[in-house]
């Protein structure tokens, strides 16, 4: 195996002590008590280090057969433990640069392909690391806002995957059938490597309106992160249930949050829609307030899809896309006040850091976070 070229990273500042993780705990009903910094930027390791059990070859069927995912709804009789939701203790004292992985959690070159993932509007395939551990790895426009969201969404207290942005990679053996114009001699350039924590694996899809958690305070707190990001592709495949082995439980998460911090909703293209800082200044955060609820901008009824629709056939798509209008509205203000006390918990300098993981341009930074402070503050407010 020739030996890997490194793979650059951002420069890194002065490291900070790591917080001790929280236990994960079961969402509790609705309480009146609140749950309750520049970190280094990550340097990719190179060092070769051997798998400890044995691996399907590259594109080899088995594989392609540990490459497919379990896209069913999860069957609610074989649910043994759900949660949405778990304490994320001192908010202020996380590292949302390396976000739930930490360090030590990175990819480490070199990288081996194994199967390409056709799913999806974005090219992605599946590799193995010099540990032996399997990413997946998305190109594309969602690559810079998919990690900033999940940052956050950790940082708040729900599940996510451990991921990074790499600026640059080699892929050993790589070959796609779609992103060709993204790699180059074997190489990819700002990819998402996404991977579920040890123990962890997934056994279906969760639906937005058929959930054991609908109408709690984390259920509606999850609705106002889809607000304040502008996350609106909220189809139910985007979502993920993990049974996992550690503590019983099958955690709910959103597995796909890369149309974020853009447009409210689906634009003409994705350069708009997806990691657009323009797009998302100009956006509108909170749409009407009433004595007991808010609503939201968030997810906006697709304009776009209902114009092609008179010329392509997308009128499906158009009305389950304006189906998934209500996950934005009438939100109960004390459960929208209740995540507002988690954000504002967050430092400048944690926010920074969230938008540096997805390694934004620096102007980029300072006005993302501008626009996410604003809103945190309109949420303390109501």
């Amino acid at each position: 195996m020739p030996e890997p070229n490194p793979t650059s990273q951002p420069p890194q500042p002065a490291a900070q002590p790591m917080p001790e993780p929280n236990p994960t705990v079961q969402p509790a009903p609705p309480s009146e008590s609140t749950v309750p910094v520049a970190p280094p930027a990550p340097v990719v390791r190179i060092e070769r280090r051997p798998s400890h059990a044995p691996q399907p070859a590259p594109g080899s069927d088995s594989a392609k057969r540990d490459n497919q995912d379990n896209d069913k709804p999860v069957n609610p009789a074989e649910l043994h433990n759900p949660t949405l939701w778990h304490d994320p203790g001192n908010v202020a004292s996380l590292n949302l640069f390396y976000g739930q992985g930490g360090e030590k959690g990175m990819p480490a070159a070199p990288f081996i392909f194994e199967a390409e993932d056709k799913h999806g509007t974005n090219p992605k395939f599946d590799v193995r690391d010099a540990a032996g551990k399997k990413w997946r790895v998305k190109l594309g426009e969602e690559v810079r806002p998919e990690v900033v969201a999940s940052r956050l969404l950790w940082a708040t207290g729900y599940y996510v995957n451990d991921d990074y942005v790499l600026t640059s990679a080699e892929i050993q053996g790589i070959h796609m059938s779609r992103g060709g114009g993204e790699i180059k001699n074997g190489r990819v350039a700002e990819a998402r490597f996404a991977r579920k924590p040890t123990g962890q694996k997934k056994i279906g899809i969760w639906k937005w309106k058929e959930n054991p958690f609908v109408g709690t305070r984390e259920f509606n707190g999850l609705r106002v992160m889809m607000a304040v990001m502008n996350s609106w592709d909220l189809k139910d495949i985007n979502n993920a249930v993990f049974a996992d082995s550690r503590s019983g439980r099958d955690l709910f998460l959103m597995s796909d949050v890369g149309a974020t911090f853009g447009t409210n909703g689906l634009s003409w293209t994705n350069a708009r829609s997806k990691g657009n800082v323009d797009s998302f200044k100009d956006s509108k955060f909170i749409s009407k307030t009433t004595r007991t609820t808010v609503s939201f901008g968030t997810p906006k009824p697709p304009t776009a899809r209902l114009i092609e629709a008179f010329v392509m056939p997308e009128l499906k798509d158009y009305a389950r896309r304006a189906d998934m209008r209500w996950i934005g509205e009438d939100i109960p203000l004390q459960d929208a006040r209740w995540m507002g006390s988690l954000l504002k918990q967050l430092s400048h300098q944690q926010l920074i850091d969230a938008f540096r993981a997805g390694h934004f341009p620096q102007d980029e930074i300072e006005a993302y976070v501008d626009v996410v402070e604003s809103r945190i503050h309109e949420l303390s407010t109501l």
